[in-house]
Order: structure tokens, then C-alpha cells, then sequence
């Protein structure tokens, strides 16, 4: 960060000044016409450095009136620690409230506790002024052992929970994984039905004729169930394996068609097996559809001879030849990938929509740019919820979170310079990045006799900042106070700059926060992206974390 060093020799305009002689009259006054109603008081006038001292102030009045006493940093320039709630003590028609504080100051000197101003009703009272001494710790050098500086040493970063979030993400897609092979990729078991499917036909027949006898037909007398089995048994075996019409054939077809293979010399079955078959064929015709009861010795005669003519129609079938055999190959394989390409297919939509759901649940929970910046990425999000560093840099220290550690950059003072300040500076980026955080502060020799004007001293910053390329710098600017109590100016707004020095300006946010004490100035330079809400929270983060100590003695 370069900034134009001409600033320290301006003499800046007095920011505090003296109350005047008509106040301090009106002062006197005031107190005097209190008739002693209110007074203060502190417990020492003399403290070491950080030690604190309790300001007492007492009230006497009526019981109707209401008494304001001061709060916040009134007694600057002592700090107030604390508060103590107010003792009341009632005397007659009267109370007397005492109302206490705690106030210490970090640096030596003398100084002087302004005169404090309480409501009694509708009137104002002014409390006497009181003089302090502040003094130094006195050190004892010749008992104080001296030590060489210690090395500096490797932190280690402090360890995250991202082996939870592993875990439970293995967990989750171990279990999709896992229902995906049980419900589609596992070779499930066979059912009864299925392992009779994939028998042969001829064994499939044979099966099928041993489980019509298991059955109760013959013994219940239900013949007509009996007969449709069994001619559904030979049908079914002669539409595998003789003509492909069989099942739906009415009997009077399937016997010609068999007939005229036979006479086509394409299946040598004897005149014998087509009319046993035909026999039982008509047979059960009768009792299917003309109520035919037949003795069951005959319908036990009848499934021997279809088990038999089965045998018959076997035997007379010409074996398969090398073609067939590869046709019949080559369509179980397609099958086979038919079935493969099934499963892909149902893992892909499955994987899909499972995806689709848990990106709009998401979505739905923590919003969509959310959701699409944590999978695509975003510098700025990467930054907020990275591991954050809090730390604090220069004398007197500024205490401060940021994403990234700040670190120290050199800064080449004149040689004319040198004998009335020192400058010490931490950056991470530079002042025209997008994302930067530069933490400055110097100290001079011998400060501005009417103290350092602290509008000259912002005007000086932003026309740094000019020097360096920024332009259309829009300003605005505000009181700031740090969460434990230092006051100071901040300034903010929009600035354009060229960031790959091409001639194309990008527009960015900037805050600039300006503390100034006797003879110190601190600086706080951050820019960022516009129209970034986690480049927003970041900036909020780091301003709720600032905090300054005075050096000390």
C-alpha cells in the first residue's frame, strides 16, 4: 500500500478543543446552585498504568424526581470499564443515590475527568472536574532476566470436521450403491416358474406330466380340469418343437398340419403317434365342451400314452445343426446385453433423479446459488467458510479476523521521513484487488501541535488511492466504533480500477476505517467484489472483529 507520505507534513486543524470560559462559568454555576446535591468523587488520584479507579457520584433529592446519570464513554479521555448498578438510601422525604464506575487509561500522563452532566427532574447538574496521574510501571531491569527472541515457530492449523462430512457421504452413496446392486444388478434367485422356463421342452413335458399327477383332479372326479392339462402339455410341446401354431390350432388343424409335414417328409412321427394323439385330442373335446365323462382308468390310460408319444415325437426330430446352434447362441447373447443395457439404463435415471432431488431439496433448504456455488465453486465462498486467522499486527496492536493471514510488507520511507515516523504494514492482496485487506499504522515522533485533523488525513487516503489508477470514487462517511469501545471514521463506497492494467475498469466496494490518537494513526483498506453476498458477510466478519489497544508502556 503506497500512500502519499506529504499528509504527515500538514498540519492538521484541532479536532478536540477546550471548553470555553463562558462554559466553564456556566459550570461553577450550575454546581453551585445545586446546593450540594450532587457531588463526586474518585477513590485515588494516582494509578499505574490498567489499574482501574471507581467514580463515584452522589445525588440527593426528592422521591418524585427522576435522576439520569451519564453512560457510555463520557469520561474520555479515562475509559469506562463498568457500570455498577446505583445504590439507593431513603432519608426521610429524601433518597440519596450513589451511582459508581469503573475508569482506567492505558497510557502515562496526567489527565482530567470532565465535568459530568446529570438530569434531577427537569434540571441539569454539572459534576466537578478531578484530576488524575497516571503512571508508569516502574521496572526493576537489573532483577528482570533478559532473553534471546525466540524462533518463530510453525501453527498448525487447526483441524476441521472434513472427515465427518466424508464419512456421511461415503455412508450416503454406499447406500445407493447398495439398494442399486439388491434391486438391479443382483442376479436375484430363480423362482419355481422361472427354472421350469429355462428346462428344455422335452423336460419341461415330462415335468409337467409328473405334477398333473401330484394333482387331485382324477381323484375328485374332475376330469374336465384333468384333460385340459394334459392336451395343453402335448400341444405345448409340439408348438416348441413341431409346428409353431399348435396352442392356438383347433384340433382338426393341428392333426392336418401334422399329416402334412409328415407327408412333406419334413418329421418322420408314424401314422401310430399322430392318431394316438388325435384319439386323446377329440377325447377331450368331448369332455371340455360336450360334457363327456369318460372311466378314469381311461384318462390314466390317456396321460401313458401321451407320456409315451412325447417320447415318440423326441426321437423322430432331426438334431439341430451348427447354424441353428449359433442362431440360438447369438440370440441368447442379445438377450443378454438386451438385459444388460436394461439395468444401465435404470441405474442412469435412478442416478439422475436422484441427483435432481437432492439438488432441488437443497436448494429448497439453503437456495439455489448456494447450492450452485458450492458445486461449481466461488472464490468468496471458499474464502467465508474457510479456516479464518485472528491475530494482531503493528504497535499499538490491531486486533482482526480475517479469511487469509496478513503479511508484513516492507515500506520504503525518505530519508527525510524516517527521523519523524514509522510505518508498519500487513496486506493480503493489494489495495486494487478485488479482494484485499491492508492493515496500516504510523507513528510519529513528534505529532501536530493542534493534533492530527483526521478529514485531511481520509482526503490524504483517497487521493492515494487516485495516484495508484482508482477513479469515480464515490465516498461516503460514517462514526465507527469498534465492539469494545475505540471510536474512529468510517469511510466507504464504490471505486473503479484496472485490475489487468488492459484499459477495462472494474468496478468494486471499498472500506476505510481511520483511528487516530496523539501521535498514532491506524488504518484499516479493504475492497471487494460488488453484488457479493458472501463478499458482504466476509466484510461484516471482519469489521465486527476489530479491535485496537493503545500501546503500552
Amino acid at each position: 500500500m503506497n500512500y502519499d507520505f506529504r499528509i504527515m507534513r500538514i498540519k492538521a486543524s484541532v479536532i478536540g478543543h477546550r471548553s470555553s470560559v463562558v462554559f466553564s462559568v456556566f459550570c461553577i454555576l450550575c454546581s453551585l446552585f445545586s446546593f450540594g446535591q450532587v457531588k463526586s468523587s474518585i477513590d485515588s488520584t494516582s494509578i499505574t498504568i490498567g489499574e482501574q479507579i471507581t467514580y463515584k457520584v452522589e445525588v440527593e433529592t426528592d422521591t418524585i424526581n427522576l435522576v439520569v446519570f451519564p453512560e457510555g464513554q463520557t469520561f474520555s479521555p479515562l475509559e469506562m470499564i463498568e457500570s455498577h448498578k446505583i445504590d439507593t438510601i431513603k432519608n426521610s422525604d429524601k433518597y440519596n443515590l450513589i451511582k459508581k464506575y469503573a475508569l482506567t487509561q492505558f497510557d502515562s500522563g496526567a489527565y482530567t475527568i470532565p465535568s459530568q452532566k446529570i438530569l434531577v427532574g427537569d434540571k441539569p447538574f454539572f459534576t466537578d472536574s478531578l484530576k488524575v496521574e497516571v503512571n508508569n510501571v516502574v521496572v526493576d531491569t537489573t532483577k528482570q532476566g533478559l532473553y534471546d527472541i525466540k524462533p518463530i515457530i510453525e501453527v498448525k492449523k487447526k483441524g476441521s470436521n472434513w472427515w465427518k462430512y466424508v464419512l456421511i457421504t461415503l455412508l450416503i452413496v454406499g447406500v445407493i450403491a447398495f439398494l442399486m446392486y439388491w434391486f438391479i444388478w443382483r442376479q436375484k434367485p430363480l423362482t419355481e416358474e422361472q427354472k421350469i422356463a429355462l428346462l428344455p421342452p422335452y423336460d419341461r413335458a415330462k415335468l409337467a406330466l409328473k405334477k398333473l399327477d401330484e394333482s387331485h383332479y382324477l381323484e375328485q372326479a374332475e376330469l374336465k380340469e384333468y384333460y385340459s392339462e394334459l392336451t395343453l402339455i402335448i400341444r405345448k410341446y409340439l408348438d416348441e418343437k413341431v409346428y409353431d401354431h399348435s396352442l392356438e390350432s383347433t384340433t382338426e388343424e393341428l392333426i392336418s398340419r401334422l399329416r402334412l409335414l409328415r407327408e412333406g417328409n419334413q418329421i418322420d412321427l408314424s401314422q401310430d403317434t399322430i392318431k394316438n394323439i388325435e384319439s386323446i385330442l377329440r377325447r377331450a373335446d368331448l369332455v371340455k365342451f360336450a360334457k363327456s365323462t369318460p372311466d378314469i382308468a381311461l384318462a390314466e390310460l390317456d396321460r401313458n400314452t401321451i407320456d409315451t408319444e412325447i417320447d415318440h415325437v423326441k426321437e423322430v426330430l432331426p438334431e439341430p445343426t451348427e447354424e441353428e446352434k449359433l442362431l440360438d447362441e447369438k440370440y441368447r447373447e442379445e438377450l443378454a446385453r438386451k438385459k444388460k443395457r436394461r439395468k444401465i439404463m435404470v441405474t442412469t435415471v435412478v442416478g439422475i433423479s436422484l441427483l435432481i432431488m437432492s439438488f432441488i431439496g437443497f436448494s429448497l433448504k439453503y437456495g439455489f446459488n448456494y447450492v450452485k456455488d458450492t458445486i461449481i465453486g466461488h472464490d468468496s465462498k471458499e474464502l467465508l467458510e474457510g479456516d479464518w486467522i485472528t491475530s494482531q499486527y503493528g504497535v499499538p496492536p490491531v486486533t482482526i479476523s480475517t479469511p487469509k493471514v496478513l503479511k508484513r510488507t516492507e515500506v520504503s520511507l525518505p530519508d527525510e521521513l524516517k527521523q519523524q515516523m514509522s510505518m508498519t504494514l500487513f496486506a493480503y492482496g493489494t489495495l486494487l484487488d478485488e479482494f484485499s485487506v491492508v492493515v496500516n499504522t504510523t507513528l510519529l515522533s513528534q505529532p501536530p501541535k493542534d493534533g492530527i485533523d483526521i478529514e485531511k488525513t481520509i482526503e490524504e487516503s483517497l487521493k492515494g488511492l487516485e495516484a495508484q489508477g482508482a477513479k469515480d470514487i464515490i465516498t461516503f462517511n460514517n462514526e465507527f466504533a469498534t465492539p469494545n469501545g475505540a471510536e474512529g471514521v468510517k469511510t466507504y463506497g464504490t471505486l473503479k480500477f484496472d485490475v489487468l492494467k488492459t484499459g477495462n475498469f472494474v468496478e468494486a466496494n471499498y472500506v476505510m476505517l481511520h483511528f487516530i490518537s496523539e501521535n498514532v494513526i491506524q488504518q484499516i483498506m479493504i475492497t471487494y467484489p460488488l453484488d457479493d453476498v458472501y463478499a458482504d458477510q466476509i466484510i461484516e466478519r471482519i469489521l465486527n472483529s476489530i479491535e485496537l489497544k493503545p500501546e503500552e508502556a
